[in-house]
């Protein structure tokens, strides 16, 4: 009886062995877990990759630390490793180990596929944005030169009219309208020397702004309108906000066509239901961000897969380039502009600055 136990004992050593110089014999991190889970055998790569989590002994301990759904399966499981940072494909296999059946695990090291990936991404991103830049500035370009010359000619007009009303001593009323009209008018064309500019490649006039007299000025724009829609519009904005570094023109003008966006999303609703919410704060990236509300009847998943396409538009009327041209801008600010739906109905339309303090 001794004997026997002495020769399975020797067995169960010299099987041990042989384990040991199969794993040893993976050129990846390989371990064997037992059927109650604990770690039986495992190579000097397991060991040093991961050696320092407490988990590594255990196998759901393990995939706990690594979130890694358990189970078996032809598919790799891919997993991010909290203590050095580094990507693995997680393969498991069943195997018989000292007369057992066991689990083995094979670690593949993928973050070098994984950077590359990343960065493949990265500059697909950038060719996109390059060429929708490209589209966008090119329609951009257009639409500034075929818009200065009626402009030009609206201002001529304003400014004969404000001396006509002076010569005649006419109503006060009259004078301070066409002093408004004027007042609009140079807003535009500002805008479009700044498009313009934008176009062009130069760098926009980044300045410290107060996000709250951005949004003053796109209101009074379209105080009138709101007014004859009988919409409600809540300005949220906090104080203090800090400063966000902008271009306010440009800023001004995405604003603007966001809030006119969600003006036109609620033509066809109940007057009562008309409310538009304009609120900003500061993110969890310390950037400000701003968010358009709006009660339409918001956006279908196939719509919103589209939503920032050039020449793509809900509107029976509209060019598709207005959101493009917003997304430009913004991302030319570092920001981003984004979309969600609204709780209760409707949708937000949202975009991000960086703060000036954080340029400073």
């Amino acid at each position: 009886m001794a004997r026997t136990r002495s020769a399975n004992a020797g067995a169960s050593a010299q099987a041990a062995r042989d384990d040991a110089g199969l794993l040893a014999a993976v050129p990846f991190a390989c371990a064997v877990f037992a059927g109650d889970g604990a770690l039986r055998a495992a190579n000097a790569r397991y060991r040093d990759e991961f050696g320092e989590l407490p988990e590594h002994a255990r196998r759901e301990a393990l995939l706990e630390r690594l979130q890694a759904p358990a189970g078996e399966g032809a598919r790799p499981r891919e997993v991010r490793a909290p203590h050095s940072g580094r990507w693995y494909a997680l393969h498991w296999g069943r195997a018989e180990h000292a007369g057992e059946a066991a689990d083995v695990l094979t670690a593949v090291d993928i973050s070098e596929r994984i950077e590359t990936l990343a960065s493949h991404k990265s500059r697909q991103e950038k060719l996109l944005f390059t060429s929708r830049m490209m589209s966008v500035g090119e329609m951009a370009a257009t639409l500034a030169h075929e818009l200065n010359q009626p402009l030009a000619a609206i201002m001529n007009y304003v400014n004969g009219s404000l001396r006509l009303v002076e010569q005649a001593g006419g109503p006060v009323q009259v004078e301070r309208a066409l002093q408004a009209a004027r007042t609009q008018a140079e807003h535009a064309s500002a805008v479009i020397s700044r498009v313009r500019e934008f176009v062009r490649a130069r760098e926009p006039r980044r300045e410290p702004h107060a996000l709250a007299r951005i949004a003053e000025t796109v209101l009074e724009l379209l105080r009138l309108e709101a007014e004859r829609l009988d919409l409600r519009i809540d300005l949220s904005l906090p104080e203090p906000l800090p400063p966000v570094f902008a271009d306010r023109v440009m800023v001004e003008q995405v604003l603007l066509n966001l809030v006119k966006n969600a003006i036109e999303a609620m033509r066809e609703i109940a007057p009562e239901r008309r409310e538009l919410r304009i609120d900003a704060r500061l993110n969890l990236d310390e950037q400000v961000e701003v968010r358009v509300s709006d009660r339409g009847a918001g956006l279908s998943p196939a719509e919103q897969d589209q939503l920032f396409s050039p020449f793509f538009t809900t509107k029976t009327d509209g060019l598709g380039i207005g959101l493009a041209i917003c997304r430009s801008i913004i991302e030319y600010h570092e920001g981003r502009l984004f979309f969600e739906p609204r709780a209760g109905g409707g949708s937000v339309f949202g975009f991000t600055l960086p703060r000036y303090e954080a340029r400073a």
